[in-house]
């Protein structure tokens, strides 16, 4: 992950894809980098992820808010100002978001 020039990105020109949960969708927003991805996501009220991710990520919660579910059946809120940061096949975890949910989104090489 090295050698991306300064650059602005406008996210109302990054195209917007629909991914559905067990119930409700998110729309992601992605940039990806060689090594690095940025995303703007949003979960629509009644949000329930189809899969346990295995993935580090940084999440930044810009609107709304989330649970996130660990495999271990830990959960720990997300709101609005809050991060959370997790390594590579550290936590399995994944998104539940009742009411709805903007997020900032960061992953790549360096989680490994």
């Amino acid at each position: 992950m090295s050698g991306i020039p300064f650059q602005t990105i406008d996210w109302s020109n990054v195209p917007s894809v629909e991914h559905k949960g067990v119930t409700g969708e998110a729309w992601w927003q992605t940039i990806q980098y060689p090594g690095l991805r940025v995303r703007i996501v949003e979960y629509s009220p009644g949000y329930l992820a189809d899969h346990w991710c295995r993935k580090g990520h940084i999440v930044h919660c810009l609107e709304g808010g989330l649970v996130s579910e660990l495999e271990n059946g830990e959960t720990h809120a997300l709101n609005k100002g809050m991060t959370y940061v997790v390594s590579d096949e550290l936590s399995s975890h994944r998104s539940v978001s009742e009411n709805g949910a903007k997020l900032l989104i960061i992953d790549g090489d360096f989680l490994k």
